[in-house]
This record gives C-alpha cells, sequence and structure tokens, in this order.
C-alpha cells in the first residue's frame, strides 16, 4: 500500500512525544530565522537539520544538500504556561558554524532517547542543538 493508504494506529502518549518534537523543531526553524544575517536566503527553502554532538555545523551542513551553515543554536524551553512577565522560559545559544562546541551527547537529538524532548532542567537535560542549514 502507498503510504497514505495505511492507517497506523498510535497511542495517546506516541502523539504527545510526535507534537513535542515537532514544537522543537518549529521553535528550532524560528531560532534559525533569527539567528541567521539575512533571514535564511539561497535559490531554495532553508534547513533545520539536527546538531551531531561531535561535528561542527559547517560539517553537517556540508555533507547535506543545505551545504552552507548559517548558525548553530541550542534551544530549550521550560515546561508549562507562563505565570509571571518576569519568568524564565526558555534558552538559547548560538555557537557558530566552525566548532563542534559543546559535544555533550545530551544536546544531540538522533542519541536521545524518544522521550528526551520531555526532558528539561530538573531532569538535567535541557538544550538541543541545530544546524541552520542553507543551498549556496
Amino acid at each position: 500500500k502507498q503510504w497514505y493508504q495505511r492507517r497506523v494506529a498510535i497511542t495517546a502518549g506516541e502523539l504527545d512525544r510526535a507534537h513535542a518534537w515537532q514544537a522543537l523543531h518549529m521553535a528550532a526553524a524560528a531560532a534559525c530565522r533569527g539567528s541567521t544575517p539575512t533571514g535564511g536566503s539561497g535559490p531554495n527553502g532553508n534547513a533545520v537539520l539536527a546538531k551531531e554532538n561531535t561535528r561542527s555545523c559547517d560539517q553537517v551542513c556540508g555533507a547535506s544538500y543545505f551545504n552552507v551553515c548559517d548558525a548553530d543554536i541550542s534551544i530549550s524551553g521550560y515546561k508549562g504556561q507562563a505565570t509571571s512577565y518576569s519568568q524564565r522560559l526558555g534558552h538559547f545559544y548560538n555557537y557558530g558554524c566552525g566548532s563542534p562546541g559543546n559535544t555533550s551527547e545530551r544536546f544531540d537529538e538522533v542519541k536521545a532517547g524518544g522521550d528526551g524532548v520531555f526532558s528539561d532542567h530538573s531532569t538535567g537535560n535541557w538544550y538541543y542543538r541545530f544546524c541552520c542549514c542553507r543551498k549556496a
């Protein structure tokens, strides 16, 4: 059967996990948009790629179709709704493209467990890193 003809039953927990990863990826795309000098440019749509902990984003982007790195971002957010205007809701860094930066596996989404997206500062894992890439 074609992929669109299959019906796959997933649990509520699996759907929550999939939506949590999607929300993180959308936040990464927004962070990339704000971190790039031009806001994203080139002949194609730009891409957010998972940052491998041992490689620089120059290397990650360079090995893909989106071969130019514009930024290496690290983002995290706290669970729950804000209750005040001074409450810290998340964290971010832009490491730059040329260095692997912090090489902890805890920041590598591909090496994370499926429920890693639910981890936060209180559980000792609160950043994921992404490469902001474009096609030259």
